[in-house]
């Protein structure tokens, strides 16, 4: 028979065990960081009925969703971790406690065109507070605060938290009469990075936009407003009086400035940009776009804002929420192609490799057994290989020690323990060895998964 050869689809990692460990470490840190601000782990399914998953799906989005029948099913694939929360809620509303704050780390499926550092099935690592009826904006400074605390536990020093208003931009664009044209400015107005001043300026006053040339001077004047935080509200505080949404947007991200210092944020961490706008349609309030500053090019690692209505589409409740979302496999995938995964991270699914050197196991597995009962992750190896094989599969695995139980160390009641890395040997009780192992671990157990080049 022939065989068929194996290959992986276009658009799906999948990654050899060293790296598979580095991004598990990675997720792991995610979770850790939510779980120290109150949030609660959910977990939703990937498959739905795909009228509760494209009830406010459309255009692009349902363009690009796997969907498939099963009997009389008509079922898709999640296409994100949002709009499965905004169904959970709406189900679970009764059972739950608000404001609800939860954290999913799961995989999600886009039919889109795979290309370089894009993905059709992915991780994202999604946190969302909803709140019933109402949500107090602290929660809009406390999402920043967060996103400073993981990237900094995952190894990141070289990012900015950039903020925003969803309210000072539609309020300013209402002074300007542009309100119905507010959506085509914005969108035009992102491309400033890419394009320059002078060719906005030019798709502004252009046939699509059509904007007046001092329409066009005071878009490109208000979004060029700089400086420290301070210096950019001070700035801002000259249009006050004009609308009432602007001046409902200015006190709102005065306030989250305000408090992110208060959760500890460095104020060089974050900076209001008023660039930043987010989805057209679905932010209201706050809105963060993160970026790597030594590589603007790469664009936003973590994004989100505050939403007006999470479960619009499933409920007549009121239910306000901020979240943010880390495109994980995205971020991996960049961090690796720019060399900033930790290689000195232990990779090894163990600590200690054990190697019986007689036919007797019995001391051998009682060893493995007192090692896992300290902590310590312990593999057996008992296959009928010569010493040296042995030794090679080893360093394949890179653990960091190895454990002989000859004759002698069984009849002395001792192991005899490597250092894979130095090639230093002992003759060690269990106990003693197992303490060794303990405290040269102890470093790198808390090594962070991403190192910053100097």
């Amino acid at each position: 028979m022939a065989k068929q050869k194996p290959r992986t689809l276009s658009g799906f990692m999948e990654l050899l065990p060293a790296d598979q460990m580095k991004f598990e470490r990675m997720a792991e840190l995610l979770r850790r960081s939510y779980s120290l601000y109150g949030f609660t782990p959910l977990d939703t399914p990937i498959i739905e009925a795909s009228e509760v998953l494209l009830a406010k799906a459309g255009g692009e989005t349902e363009k690009q969703i796997y969907r498939f029948t099963k009997g009389d099913s008509d079922l898709s694939l999640r296409f994100d971790l949002t709009v499965p929360l905004a169904k959970y809620v709406a189900l679970h509303y009764a059972e739950l406690s608000f404001p609800f704050r939860r954290f999913q780390i799961g995989k999600v499926y886009r039919g889109e065109r795979a290309q370089r550092g894009r993905f059709r099935e992915f991780y994202q690592a999604d946190i969302d507070v909803i709140g019933d009826g109402k949500l107090d904006i602290v929660n809009e400074a406390e999402i920043p605060a967060i996103i400073y605390h993981t990237f900094t536990a995952l190894g990141l020093d070289n990012f900015q938290i950039r903020v925003n208003n969803r309210k000072v931009l539609n309020g300013f664009y209402a002074m300007l009469g542009l309100t119905d044209k507010a959506g085509d400015v914005m969108r035009t107005v992102d491309k400033l990075p890419k394009i320059g001043r002078e060719k906005v300026r030019e798709l502004l006053t252009g046939e699509d936009a059509a904007l007046t040339e001092n329409q066009a001077d005071e878009i490109l004047q208000f979004i060029s407003i700089t400086g420290c935080n301070k210096e950019v509200l001070n700035s801002l505080e000259e249009y006050r009086g004009r609308h009432e949404l602007f001046d409902q947007g200015l006190d709102e991200l005065s306030t989250v400035v305000k408090y992110l210092g208060d959760f500890g944020v460095p104020e060089e961490k974050f900076a209001v940009d008023l660039t930043i706008a987010r989805g057209l349609d679905y932010y209201t309030g706050t809105v963060y776009e993160t970026f790597m500053t030594d590589h603007p090019e790469i664009g936003s690692i973590c994004s989100g804002g505050r939403y007006d209505n999470l479960a619009e589409y499933y409920t007549d409740k009121q239910l306000p929420g901020v979240g943010i979302s880390i495109g994980l496999t995205r971020l991996f995938y960049v961090l690796e192609e720019q060399g900033y995964l930790n290689s000195a991270l232990n990779t090894a699914p163990a600590d200690v490799l054990i190697l019986p050197m007689t036919g007797d196991l019995s001391p051998a597995i009682a060893f493995a057994t007192r090692l896992r009962a300290a902590g310590i992750r312990a593999q057996l190896y008992t296959e009928p290989k010569k010493f040296k094989q042995k030794m090679a599969y080893a360093d394949k695995l890179g653990v960091p020690f190895a454990a002989f139980l000859g004759e002698d160390e069984i009849s002395q009641g001792k192991v005899s323990l490597k250092d894979m890395d130095s090639g230093e040997q002992k003759l060690l009780d269990p106990d003693t060895a197992a303490q060794a192992v303990l405290s040269a671990l102890e470093e790198g157990r808390n090594a962070a998964p991403i190192r910053e080049k100097k």
